[in-house]
């Protein structure tokens, strides 16, 4: 098995923890260039979704193909997708559906086949799966300046304790503060 593969978690939360509002809303999500998002992308080979983010995200083209948007689109629907989901379909040469029966030899599995790390995208129950699974080896949290008061908590249910270690603070002009963590 290859161990340099990493599950990354890189994802944008509000202060008080929602990572989208009541209605499934992210419009308070900064596109901030400063956070060279584009070079996360260049790291990673593969990306993991559940069925509904899959079907927000996973095949989004924005109406303006000819600015960084669409360059940054272009580069994620480059990567080989895997899409958790008891509603399967048919697989396709960029994307693999799965049910899966055991999550840790499911995602050893996936993280075997790649070389460069894999973005866990979501969403909310997929991700608190892969917590609560030890599944996660990188925490990139983007904190941004807003407070919800209600939403899709980032953490629900968990259990148990998760110790982390502080890896790296990067602070942006836009006022986002990204938080990055590893598995100790």
């Amino acid at each position: 098995m290859n161990n340099n593969s990493k599950i990354i978690l890189d994802l944008a939360v509000t202060l008080d923890g929602f990572i989208e509002g009541p209605n499934g809303e992210i419009d308070w999500c900064i596109m901030d260039p400063e956070m060279n998002f584009t070079t996360f992308l260049k790291q990673i080979d593969a990306i993991i979704y559940g069925r509904k983010s899959y079907d927000l995200w996973g095949t989004y083209i924005p109406d303006n193909q000819e600015n960084d948007e669409a360059f940054m689109w272009q580069l994620i629907h480059n990567k080989k997708k895997y899409v958790f989901s008891s509603q399967l379909r048919s697989n396709d040469d960029f994307t693999q559906f799965i049910n899966p029966k055991n999550m840790n030899t499911t995602v050893n599995e996936i993280k075997s086949q790649h070389q460069k790390d894999i973005w866990l995208y979501g969403g909310s129950s997929l991700i608190n799966s892969f917590i609560k699974h030890d599944l996660i080896d990188e925490y990139r949290l983007s904190i941004h300046p807003v407070v919800l008061g209600t939403g899709k908590p980032l953490f629900e249910n968990i259990s148990k304790r998760l110790n982390l270690l502080h890896v790296q603070t990067n602070t942006y002009q836009s006022g986002v503060v990204q938080l990055i963590y590893s598995k100790h």
